[in-house]
C-alpha cells in the first residue's frame, strides 16, 4: 500500500494557483488543495493524508475526512511536521510505502531518517497536472466509444451522481 502524506500550508505556499487564493480566501484554497488530492487518490488508488498546523486554525486537533481524503488539523502548539513524523511513524511497515509531499528542507531530512520518501510541491503539481490530463483524455475517449444515453437525465440528477460518486452525500 502507498500512503502520501501532504503538509497542506506548505503545498498551498508553493502553487501559484493557491498561493494567490490563500491571501484572499484560505479557506477555499485549503478546500481546492483537497479536492486535488481527492483526485490524485482516486487516479492513482493510495490513502492521501493532508496535514495543516493550528497556525491558521486555533484550537484542539481535528480529524475528518472530505472527498474520502483524511484531513487532519493539528492541536495547538503542534506543527505539521510534528503531525507528520507521527503519523509516518503508525503507517509505516513493510507492506506500505510512505511519501510525504513537502518541499521543506529540514522535515524532507527527519521524513529520509525515517524511512519515508519525499515529493516536493513541484513534483506533486507536475504528478497533478499529468493525472489531470490524463482524466481530461479518458473522458474524451470515453465519449468518443460510448454512445449517449438514450434516457434523458437532467444536469441536477447527474450532480447528484457525481456526488455520490465521489462519496459525498
Amino acid at each position: 500500500m502507498i500512503v502520501l502524506i501532504v503538509d497542506g500550508y506548505n503545498i498551498i505556499g508553493a502553487w501559484e494557483e493557491l498561493k494567490r487564493l490563500k491571501d484572499s480566501d484560505l479557506d477555499q484554497a485549503r478546500n481546492i488543495l483537497i479536492e486535488k488530492m481527492a483526485e490524485y487518490q482516486s487516479y492513482r488508488g493510495c490513502r492521501v493524508i493532508v496535514v495543516f498546523d493550528a497556525y491558521y486554525v486555533r484550537g484542539v486537533e481535528t480529524k475528518q475526512k472530505s472527498y474520502k481524503v483524511e484531513v487532519i488539523f493539528t492541536k495547538e502548539n503542534e506543527t505539521a511536521d510534528e503531525c507528520i513524523e507521527k503519523l509516518i511513524k503508525g503507517v509505516k511497515n513493510v507492506k506500505t510505502q510512505v511519501y510525504v509531499a513537502t518541499s521543506d528542507y529540514a522535515e524532507q531530512r527527519t521524513i529520509f531518517a525515517q524511512g519515508a520518501l519525499r515529493k516536493s510541491a513541484r513534483e506533486l503539481q507536475i504528478e497533478m497536472n499529468n493525472i489531470e490530463k490524463d482524466i481530461r483524455t479518458d473522458v474524451e475517449n470515453y465519449k468518443k466509444v460510448h454512445a449517449n444515453s438514450k434516457i434523458p437525465i437532467s444536469e441536477d440528477i447527474l450532480e447528484v451522481f457525481e456526488k455520490w460518486r465521489r462519496g459525498n452525500k
